[in-house]
């Protein structure tokens, strides 16, 4: 029998996990410590390859700090009436390099400062 890889809403949860730990700016070990796990194990979690329990998921809303939905924003229902943020935002949130470009980017006040910064993103990626 073939193993089979994450599933996409254990990715996601994993995605969240690290969202906010970075948010945090805690370190992987930190979060392991608090949890009970070694930081393996939370590397693990991040990368949606092993499942989070219920348990472990309510503890880690306490450790972050947030409320348990926070690790299923932005899931499509199954009516489809929420759409899911494509994945290389997700994946670009999650970065350290990601979540500090977007909290500068957010505490610019000025539009055209804002404007500028993108104009000159766009102009390096080329």
């Amino acid at each position: 029998m073939a193993k089979k890889g994450p599933n996409a809403i254990d990715r996601q949860v994993g995605a969240r996990v690290r969202m906010r730990r970075l948010m945090l700016d805690m370190s992987q070990q930190k979060l392991a410590v608090a949890l009970g796990v070694t930081f393996q194990q939370v590397q693990k979690y991040e990368k949606g390859s092993n499942r989070i329990g219920a348990g472990g998921l309510q503890q880690l809303a306490e450790i972050l700090a947030v409320p348990v939905g926070f690790f299923f924003e932005d899931f499509p229902t199954a009516a489809g009436k929420q759409a899911a943020l494509p994945s290389y935002i997700s994946d670009f949130l999650t970065t350290a390099d990601g979540l500090a470009l977007t909290q500068a980017f957010m505490n610019l006040r000025d539009a055209r400062q804002r404007r500028c910064l993108v104009i000159l993103a766009e102009a390096m990626a080329r």
